[in-house]
């Protein structure tokens, strides 16, 4: 990941709402979720919720499939494993092969 695509990733989750939707993605894992479910477990407005979503989604941090009238993200963990890596390139003195186990230990699924 480059700083640019870094830095908008960071302004996504630096909302409070964008960040819960992130987390509740992270912990539902595979199936994801709905809007709608999204929503009512945040409760936030379906509007408000719809523009955070795109926000997350063109940030490369969630990623949304149609299944008929509902929308259903997703946790990008490709987004998110680069977003780490970023955050980790230059730790252990430089040497990012030491940090690979930690990076190999969060790619959960």
């Amino acid at each position: 990941m480059d700083k640019k695509k870094a830095l908008s990733a960071f302004a996504a989750l630096s909302q409070p709402t964008r960040l819960d939707v992130f987390r509740l993605l992270v912990k539902a894992g595979k199936t994801g979720l709905v809007a709608g479910e999204i929503s009512d477990q945040l409760d936030v407005r379906q509007n408000t919720l719809s523009a955070n979503l795109t926000i997350l989604v063109q940030a490369g941090l969630i990623r949304n499939r149609r299944e008929g009238r509902s929308i259903r993200y997703h946790v990008d963990l490709n987004g998110m494993r680069g977003l780490l890596s970023f955050l980790m390139e230059d730790c252990c003195g430089g040497n990012p092969a030491l940090c690979k186990p930690i990076l190999d230990e969060l790619a959960c699924c």
